[in-house]
């Protein structure tokens, strides 16, 4: 099995899930399905086939993220030597070389990408283009709204 990157940060969240699904969730599912059951004829009581799916669900999810719990590698960037250099777990600062714009990202797990919060995929273009690059870099990324250059303002280990 390939292991799956992830922050302390996004290890904790898939954790916290995988509790609430199982002492939270799967016992309201349960009291659900035998409400329903108490109703009597399951072929024509849609609570009971709602409460079902519901409960396939929250039981596939739970298979999910035990799995990718099982094969995790997590990183704790802030243990790594800094040395200028971008790598999982980092934070980034660039700089449109165009428009001067600058932006923040850090280069998270799969699991854990947020673009709103500027949390990018490790397998994101952006995050693929930087990783092994060092401040200073003039970096090419090709992204669906097409190329841009960023220089490589401040790499950070927080």
């Amino acid at each position: 099995m390939n292991k799956v990157p992830m922050t302390i940060s996004g290890e904790a969240a898939l954790r916290e899930e995988l509790e609430r699904l199982r002492k939270v969730e799967r016992p309201r599912i349960t009291q659900a399905i035998a409400e329903a059951r108490a109703h009597g004829d399951l072929k024509e009581n849609a609570e009971y086939h709602a409460a079902r799916e519901q409960q396939s669900f929250t039981e596939g999810r739970i298979m999910e993220i035990e799995g990718k719990l099982s094969n995790a590698q997590v990183i704790d960037v802030t243990a790594i030597p800094r040395t200028g250099k971008v790598i999982f777990g980092t934070t980034i600062e660039l700089v449109n070389v165009e428009t001067d714009a600058a932006v923040t990202y850090r280069i998270v797990g799969e699991d854990e990408a947020d673009v709103k919060r500027n949390l990018i995929s490790v397998s994101s273009p952006i995050a693929r283009a930087l990783i092994g690059k060092e401040e200073g870099d003039v970096v090419l990324v090709r992204a669906p709204g097409g190329d841009i250059e960023y220089e490589i303002d401040q790499v950070q280990h927080i």
